[in-house]
Parts: structure tokens; C-alpha cells; sequence
């Protein structure tokens, strides 16, 4: 696994713009998570990084491929990355979900500092083959991979996951593979499927922290939760004594902006203003990011 040394993760944290190694190696020895969250708009990314500043932590700010639809990478990467170089705590620029190659290394080209290989819907020795390719790539460049071993679904499909040994075999990631795609590949973090879904929860969620006890002893290396919004406090500690070091946010942060610009527009009497509505929207990500970044740094406020 590519990990900085010290020198260079304390040189690189004077620019503040730094690689995902860099701020996992200090979540990895400290034994708390980081959040990444997905910054799609000029107003998430200024939230999140308040957030961070704030209340001095480290953060990860996202661009997922699936958002490339809302906004593209040739628009918001440059400003993730301006935000980043200008932000007084380390923050690491982040490709999510990437499946497009062509995506991927035009974030790498960018100055990205980490990317995401989903490879997940490939038979598993073509996922190895590609993974490793980029791996190879990306760390030349000094930059960290993170990719993905088993299924993350969509919330609207949850009810779907039953107790099925063929289900769960399909979708968790299992432990043995794991260990064999981390040393094969050499990536710097593996997004691991043990419960959790893309979305809003449809139910409460079963996670099984078993399963992930045993991936994460198995690999040693920091475990992704994907779908990590709206979870319980003690799920996720739980999830943090069992190995996850990243935790990707979004949804809960941005429903809970939609909602309070509804309730500002229905109190609101009287002309409405664009540059008040960014505002709104501003503030509560930036509480709302405040809320879970407390609590995936394992400490009290």
C-alpha cells in the first residue's frame, strides 16, 4: 500500500490540499473515521469546508461520476481544488465512484488528489487487471486509489437484500477476496459492502459488523462505507472500531437543505432572492456536515 512519509504528509499539510493516503495514515493510527463528502454545487463545497475549519479536522470533498449529470468535472474540479489549496485544514480532492476511465484520469490530470475505481460490476479478475493498472498510474503521480469489492445498492432496492446465503454472497463483500484484492492490487482503501445503501433508508438498515471485523483484520487497510448517511451514533463508532476510516456522506446533508429552504420559502413573505436561497442552503449543510464530522472523529464538542 502507497503511504506517504511523515516529512511529506507535514510538508504537504502546509498547502492543505493533501492525498487520501496522507489523511488516512493519521485516521489509521488514531483510529477514528474521516468524512468524504459529495460537494456537487459551489455552496456543499463552502459548507463542508466551513464545517472542517470550523471545528479543525481534516475533510475529503467529493465529485462522484454519477453527479457529472448535475454539474461536469471540467466545471467543479477546478473549484473543489481552488477551495482545497485555500482551506486552513487538510483537504483531500476526491473522484467518487469512478467507472469511466477516461473520468478517472481526467481527474488524476486535473490534480485530484484521490480517486475511486469502481469496479465492482466486472468479474473480479478484469476488476484486479484494471484496478491495478490505475493503481500504478495514480501512484506515480503521488496520488491514492481507493476501490470497491462487492455490490452497493440503491435505497429503493433494499427491501430486496433477503437472508439468502446466495444474496449475501452476491452483494457483502466477502473477507477471504478481500484480502486477495488488496494485496494484489495494492490500492490505498477499499469500499466494502457490509449493509449499508446508496439513498435514503427505506428501513432500518442490518449491518453486519462481523463481516466487516473480518475484512478489515484480514486486509489492514482503511475500510470505505459507502451509504454512509443516516445511520445511528453508535453504528457509526461501531463501524470505526471495526475499520472504517472513510465514511462517504450526501444525502441526509442535502435533503435537510432542501427542507429548510421549504420552510424559509413558506415563512417568507415577500420577494425571494437567489443569493438568500444559497444561503439557507449554505448554512444548514454546513450544521448539518458539523453534526457527523463530530462524530466520525470519535470525540466530544
Amino acid at each position: 500500500m502507497f503511504l506517504p512519509k511523515i516529512k511529506d504528509i507535514e510538508r504537504r499539510y502546509v498547502k492543505m490540499l493533501v492525498s487520501l493516503a496522507e489523511l488516512l495514515y493519521e485516521a489509521q493510527k488514531k483510529q477514528y473515521a474521516i468524512g468524504a463528502f459529495n460537494t456537487p454545487s459551489l455552496e456543499a463545497i463552502r459548507a463542508v469546508i466551513a464545517a472542517a475549519e470550523e471545528l479543525s479536522l481534516p475533510v475529503i470533498i467529493s465529485h462522484a461520476e454519477v453527479h457529472q449529470k448535475f454539474v461536469p468535472i471540467e466545471i467543479i474540479g477546478p473549484i473543489m481544488l481552488a477551495a482545497a489549496k485555500s482551506a486552513e485544514v487538510p483537504v483531500c480532492v476526491h473522484l467518487d465512484h469512478g467507472r469511466s476511465l477516461e473520468l478517472i484520469y481526467k481527474a488524476m490530470d486535473m490534480g485530484f488528489t484521490s480517486v475511486m475505481f469502481d469496479g465492482s460490476n466486472l468479474p473480479y479478475e478484469k476488476n484486479i487487471e484494471v484496478t491495478c493498472q490505475i493503481v500504478k498510474d495514480a501512484h506515480h503521480k503521488g496520488i491514492s486509489v481507493e476501490a470497491e469489492l462487492g455490490t452497493m445498492i440503491e435505497s429503493e432496492h433494499s427491501t430486496e437484500i433477503t437472508s439468502s446465503k446466495s444474496d449475501i454472497n452476491y452483494i457483502y463483500t466477502d473477507p477471504d477476496l478481500a484480502a486477495d484484492f488488496v494485496q494484489r492490487t495494492g490500492i490505498n482503501a477499499l469500499a466494502a459492502s457490509f449493509g449499508t445503501v446508496h439513498g435514503l433508508y427505506l428501513t432500518s438498515p442490518k449491518l453486519d459488523f462481523q463481516r466487516l471485523s473480518e475484512i478489515y483484520k484480514k486486509t489492514m487497510v482503511p475500510i470505505v462505507m459507502h451509504g454512509g448517511s443516516g445511520l445511528g451514533e453508535k453504528d457509526y463508532h461501531k463501524a470505526i472500531v471495526n475499520g472504517v476510516r472513510k465514511i462517504n456522506y450526501y444525502t441526509y446533508m442535502a435533503r435537510d437543505a432542501g427542507e429548510t429552504i421549504r420552510e424559509k420559502l413558506t415563512e417568507l413573505r415577500g420577494p425571494v432572492f437567489y443569493h438568500d436561497i444559497t444561503s439557507w442552503a449554505i448554512d444548514s449543510m454546513k450544521q448539518h456536515a458539523m453534526k457527523v464530522m463530530k462524530i466520525f472523529a470519535m470525540k466530544s464538542y
